[in-house]
């Protein structure tokens, strides 16, 4: 069956083709035959994907379709929308990763056999791999994932006991306890036959790579293509974040996401996982990536946590969280008398102090929680009652402040709270505080966290096994609780650690200044000489080509960078390229083939409007090329590669190849320009744009040693490191 339904844009039609978007405009215009639009808007048409393939093939525009490209437009593109797709898609795998005859034999029919006998398959693997998801013709959602029923709340206590609770509180309270429902549901054979063809290329997909990547390519892509919906805990952050919880059976991440911090939790063979998320899609997608990623039962749940949490009768083991930040809506006006507020009710603006009690609450005695939150709440005033009380009562455990770039907002420097559960009064309690900001790293690639890691857990480890630790000024610290127990109960670790022991500060500067003082006189030396303007009669126009035309005869080749990669490779994103900076970012994993840079190539980022244009050398080869980047590798005996970087920076090349939207500049590579010249000329040409290259570099690392010789002067003036005269 011809999957008419599912819908592709110009955007996918240029990626289908290998093209940019100017020249799927052009194919509209000058072919008559071109699809029609069957859907979108006249500025953003859409059109049906399988007409696009054959209109494809049939002027020879691609030879086929690959594989991966094919499937995600077929999930993009999909009539219900692309998280139904990938759910259809994710339930289809779990059937092909635990049953693979059963699925051979259902897709051996017609798309109508298969959408008709998958629910059934479904309800036997799924039912068992995710307790309590929702069977075709169920309806009944009183009790989730065979927890308590989440109709029926717990008692209520109130938490000022000099307010008395009334019967309005208690119904409010009972009706919003109701809204939390399984996260799956088997789809039915109506719902499910607009995805069998999709099925069948996720099948195909999944032959090839395996189930497990196969979902998770997908979903990458997604969310790579969704950024500013989700709220991503990065892999290194969730992996840190699962060590500090140790090696625990019931595992609870009240507000999950994606999944990311269950999935980090240390396999083991008696692990039981919960999850749930106020985003019913967000809830299903996790429920099918743990249970293709582990063999544990994964209980999933859609619902608002704080106003309906499915599991009020859960005592977990450990208990992470990545909670919504600064949230005024929490039910601060519903959950007065909550008995989670064991430790004092929150004020409207501390949302995250509703959540850290909150995950308290569902450990079981010496249990251990560890959060993510905004640097703000270790420090708000309105937040001071709380913050004592759970100092005094031994369960918060440590204070870690995390580098800027660890998790979005990238711009600050988040901490990590790691709660236990009081199962004893602690005689003498002391609270650990971490800074580990000195792992920032230059640039958007994020932090050291090899050695945020290290001295995290390195910390940590002590301070739980002996109950302190040895001080390291600047980074470590356990403090007693009765220093912390002032008027404002500030538990921000910079202001409570002693400032660094620097023991030769002056040198250090020393070596700084002598670094600039040889960069500065490099700089002079590299300077290019002063310029000698082209006599008016040899100033003639140059004959122009393109650099479309150039791919088009073979004297180059070009590539985009991609939406995924391998594990721990390191990325050339555009900051890097822009910057001049080493390869620092990341990319979703997956099994997507990556395109790796080599000596030679020549890379421009395509958002932004900077007029840059990169040559790869030795220490940069090897890399993956990242998003909004375009790299260009030439054929060495037809392009110089400097003479075509130079050329591609003119400022007047990228105005005459750009597109403006509201809030971008987009370059179209293909429509840069560059002088036919002989090869000679070429490297003429490129040995000049070379030794301007070199002095670029050579300015940025001046201005870099410079901002840090001032910089430590500043600091070494200040904290007494450095005399003044």
């Amino acid at each position: 069956m011809q999957d008419n339904a599912t819908e592709v844009t110009a955007a996918g039609i240029a990626r289908l083709a290998g093209v940019g978007r100017a020249a799927v405009s052009n194919w509209r215009r000058r072919h008559a035959d071109f699809p029609r639009p069957v859907g979108g808007t006249e500025t953003s048409p859409a059109f049906a994907l399988a007409e696009v393939e054959e209109w494809l093939r049939r002027h020879r525009k691609l030879a086929e379709v690959p594989l991966k490209e094919r499937v995600w437009q077929q999930l993009a593109g999909h009539p219900d929308g692309p998280v139904t797709a990938l759910v259809h898609a994710g339930c289809a795998l779990l059937l092909i990763h635990e049953r693979p005859p059963v699925w051979l034999d259902i897709s051996s029919g017609t798309d109508e056999r298969l959408a008709a006998l998958l629910p059934t398959a479904l309800d036997e693997v799924l039912t068992p791999r995710v307790p309590g998801t929702a069977r075709p013709g169920r309806t009944d959602r009183s009790r989730v994932n065979g927890q308590h029923p989440v109709n029926t709340p717990p008692a209520a206590t109130p938490a000022n006991p000099a307010t008395p609770a009334t019967p309005a509180t208690l119904a409010t309270s009972a009706t919003l306890a109701t809204s939390a429902t399984p996260a799956l549901a088997i789809p039915t054979a109506p719902r499910l036959l607009p995805s069998v063809p999709l099925l069948r290329g996720v099948a195909e997909l999944a032959a090839d790579r395996g189930a497990r990547p196969t979902f998770e390519f997908l979903l990458g892509r997604h969310l790579d293509a969704n950024p500013r919906q989700y709220t991503l805990t990065p892999p290194d952050l969730a992996g840190l974040m699962a060590a500090l919880a140790g090696t625990p059976a019931t595992v609870l991440d009240p507000s999950c996401g994606t999944g990311a911090l269950l999935r980090a939790v240390a396999d083991r063979p008696d692990r039981r996982l919960h999850a749930q998320d106020s985003s019913p899609e967000l809830a299903a997608l996790t429920a099918l990536r743990l249970a293709l990623h582990t063999r544990a039962p994964v209980h999933a749940a859609a619902g608002d946590t704080l106003r309906a949490d499915a599991y009020p009768g859960l005592r977990a083991d450990a208990v992470l969280c990545h909670p919504p930040f600064n949230e005024r809506n929490w039910g601060h006006d519903d959950l007065a008398y909550d008995p989670r507020w064991e430790y004092g009710f929150p004020a409207r603006t501390e949302s995250e102090l509703a959540w850290v009690q909150h995950a308290l609450a569902r450990l079981r005695d010496g249990g251990t929680a560890v959060l993510l939150m905004p640097p703000a709440v270790a420090s708000r005033r309105s937040g001071r009652r709380i913050r004592a009380d759970l100092l005094r009562r031994g369960a918060l455990r440590a204070v870690v402040a995390l580098p800027a770039g660890a998790a979005p907002p990238y711009s600050v420097p988040l901490h990590l709270w790691v709660l236990r559960r009081p199962d004893r009064t602690h005689a003498q309690p002391e609270l650990l505080l971490v800074d580990a900001g000195r792992f920032t790293a230059e640039g958007r690639g994020g932090p050291d966290w090899p050695g945020v890691r290290e001295t995290v857990l390195d910390a940590w480890g002590a301070f739980d096994r002996d109950g302190g630790v040895e001080e390291r000024p600047g980074v470590a610290r356990s403090v007693p609780v009765i220093e912390l127990l002032d008027d404002d109960v500030d538990l921000t670790p910079a202001r409570r650690l002693p400032p660094p022991a620097d023991t030769d500060g002056a040198g250090r500067l020393a070596d700084v200044r002598a670094r600039l003082d040889e960069t500065l006189r490099l700089t002079a030396e590299l300077a290019p000489p002063p310029a000698e303007p082209v006599p008016s009669a040899a100033s003639g126009r140059l004959p122009l080509t393109t650099v479309g035309e150039l791919a088009r005869a073979g004297a180059l080749v070009m590539r985009t960078g991609g939406h995924g990669g391998r594990a721990r490779v390191p990325v050339l994103t555009d900051h890097d390229v822009l910057a001049g900076t080493a390869p620092s970012g990341t990319l979703p994993e997956s099994e997507e083939e990556p395109v790796l840079t080599e000596p030679g190539d020549v890379v421009l980022p395509v958002l932004g409007g900077g007029a840059v244009a990169r040559v790869v050398d030795e220490a940069t080869a090897g890399a993956v090329l990242g998003r909004n980047l375009v790299l260009l590798r030439p054929d060495p005996a037809a392009l110089d590669a400097w003479f075509l970087a130079g050329f591609l920076r003119g400022t007047a090349n990228h105005r005459q190849a750009s597109s403006y939207a509201s809030t971008a500049t987009r370059l179209d590579v293909r429509r840069l320009q560059l002088p036919r010249l002989a090869p000679d000329e070429q490297r003429r040409y490129g040995e000049r744009f070379r030794a301007l290259d070199a002095f670029e570099r050579a300015l940025r690392e001046a201005g870099r040693l410079g901002e840090q010789l001032v910089r430590g002067m500043y600091d070494g003036l200040t904290d007494g490191t450095i005399a003044p005269d």
